[in-house]
């Protein structure tokens, strides 16, 4: 069976909601992805089969929003595209598919990733079509509806991660010292540049958005003190936070999935070979375990033991959820999220999957290669994980 590899890859710094990328359609960053990814791994548009991007927030923004993106990046008309909508784990599963259509000898070469722009999800009038008679109506919020509510028990993702933390006893301190280690550590990856190779820039005009190449949301004056005075943001009484929850953000990344004998035979340099993936489903509510589970199953599945994983990429939508899901797995946290995560850096929803995919490679390339996993949680009970190689 083909094998398949990631020969480049590019992202977005990701910005705040209504912060830096604020005027950029979720298709507008695709496009500076799938170019800046392209470009990265010198591979001509005219050599792209196919396109698959993650899009969880679809409304509004016009048919098929991975061929806009593509078109956008100057590729042909004869290049394919889809999109998925998994919800958060959209841009990871766009790569998993990406890997499954190339062994299964469709494609060569497939750009994959993921693109949201969170700030420009609409509101809509969703009864306004058949006509309001009398009385007032209220506006249906899309970025909660469709990204961030659960569509089966009607209640706020992080509802859900309360009902985690209170179920395996983690403490609100435990969650805000995880929440502190990842500003600390997107922070000095920052200033050390080590999020450089990763990211291409977004030209947002004139002023102090002009050309934006940095992660806007790692915050180098929060300490244990501010987050502590943070209320609830979801139960009275609760223990989860702003402060300990991902923010609310907007960016893409991209990577190129080749099959490695393209790539042998065209002399590409491979980033990362893809070892395996794999997915889980569960209740609705548990999918704050999901990371955890999903995790397990694919070490099962490759036939690797926790001990031979070198890095860990987990995205981190809640504290509570990487918590919990490190109580299972039993994996030792200095390997976990080496240079922050989501609660520094934002969690644009369709894009974030592939972002940590695209994190964890160069972060094994600095340390001289190594194995490497990243998982994601996403509403609805499911999870999704890959395994990478990356060699000396």
């Amino acid at each position: 069976m083909r094998e398949s590899v990631i020969v480049g890859g590019a992202r977005t710094a990701f910005g705040k909601f209504g912060g830096a990328l604020k005027s950029k359609q979720a298709v507008e960053l695709g496009g500076i992805v799938i170019e800046g990814a392209l470009d990265k791994a010198k591979v001509a548009p005219s050599e792209v089969d196919e396109v698959i991007m993650g899009m969880v927030l679809q409304g509004g923004a016009g048919q098929i929003p991975s061929r806009q993106a593509a078109r956008l990046a100057g590729l042909d008309w004869n290049v394919q595209t889809e999109t998925v909508n998994k919800v958060c784990a959209s841009g990871m599963r766009s790569i998993t598919l990406a890997d499954q259509i190339i062994r299964a000898g469709d494609a060569e070469t497939i750009v994959a990733g993921g693109m949201e722009s969170m700030s420009n999800a609409p509101y809509v009038a969703a009864e306004a079509r058949w006509g309001y008679r009398l009385g007032d109506k209220k506006m249906t919020d899309l970025m909660l509806r469709d990204g961030l509510h659960c569509a089966f028990q009607h209640v706020h993702m992080g509802e859900y991660a309360e009902r985690i933390v209170a179920e395996k006893g983690i403490s609100r301190q435990l969650q805000d010292e995880w929440a502190l280690r990842s500003h600390r550590r997107a922070v000095e990856a920052i200033r050390q540049g080590l999020f450089k190779d990763e990211i291409v820039p977004v030209a947002c005009g004139a002023g102090s958005y002009a050309d934006v190449d940095t992660d806007e949301a790692p915050r180098a004056d929060t300490n244990a003190e501010k987050l502590a005075k943070l209320p609830p943001a979801f139960v009275q009484g609760g223990a989860v936070t702003a402060g300990n929850a991902s923010g609310i953000s907007d960016g893409a990344a991209a990577l190129v999935v080749m099959s490695e004998e393209k790539a042998i035979r065209e002399r590409y340099l491979p980033l990362a070979s893809i070892i395996g993936h794999t997915a889980i489903a569960a209740e609705a509510p548990y999918y704050t375990i999901t990371p955890g589970l999903v995790i397990q199953k694919l070490l099962q599945k490759t036939g690797k033991t926790l001990q031979e994983i070198d890095l860990f990429e987990v995205n981190e939508a809640f504290a509570g959820v990487v918590l919990a899901s490190g109580s299972l797995v039993g994996w030792n946290e200095e390997k976990v999220n080496v240079n922050g995560g989501a609660i520094a850096l934002g969690h644009p929803i369709g894009a974030s999957g592939a972002r940590i995919v695209l994190t964890l490679i160069h972060a094994l390339r600095r340390r001289g290669g190594g194995l490497g996993i990243a998982a994601i949680c996403s509403g609805g009970g499911q999870g999704d994980a890959i395994l990478l190689r990356v060699d000396e």
